[in-house]
């Protein structure tokens, strides 16, 4: 292949993958919310996806997100930690909490969902100040796929079944 003919392909690839890319991100974002929707409304939490007339290819199911500790002020974490764990301070030309010791105390805290943490050496429970449990990781969803189902949604697009479905903007023109 020249060249010339291997720059062309890549060109034309590239913007392929563009138009598919946007489209799939507008397209899980959509879907996103309706599952959130169906979620609150009726406690639904998956779909199975189908060909148009045909069989279920795939599952589509609402994943939880996470909460997990994190520091929300910065200086009052760091006053708290130099009041009661000095030896945790790292003294540079700015104050700031050992990486391990900051780890361990929020790592601890998401364990228990709250911003209470217990010494284990002393016992003393702590109100620790400047972190909050918040979203970690926001919820999402997956495309699990039944054994074949690729291979069916790629005839599928290969026979025109998709035509209208799935970017119609590659098959009948458009402003892409």
């Amino acid at each position: 292949m020249s060249l010339k003919d291997a720059a062309a392909r890549e060109a034309y690839l590239k913007t392929l993958v563009d138009v598919v890319t946007d489209a799939y991100k507008a397209a899980r974002a959509e879907t996103q919310q309706l599952l959130d929707t169906a979620a609150e409304e009726t406690g639904a939490s998956q779909v199975k996806v189908a060909l148009p007339g045909g069989p279920d290819i795939a599952t589509v199911s609402l994943s939880a997100g996470e909460a997990a500790a994190k520091v929300t002020d910065e200086d009052e974490f760091t006053t708290w930690v130099r009041d009661h764990y000095a030896t945790e301070i790292e003294r540079q030309f700015v104050t700031t909490v050992r990486k391990a010791f900051r780890d361990r105390v929020l790592k601890e805290m998401t364990a228990t969902g709250g911003t209470e943490w217990a010494d284990p050496e002393t016992g003393v429970i702590h109100e620790v100040p400047g972190v909050a449990i918040a979203p970690a990781r926001a919820r999402t969803h997956s495309v699990r796929f039944k054994p074949g189902g690729r291979d069916q949604v790629m005839q599928a697009w290969r026979e025109g079944a998709l035509a209208g479905v799935a970017l119609p903007e590659l098959t009948a023109g458009g402003d892409a």
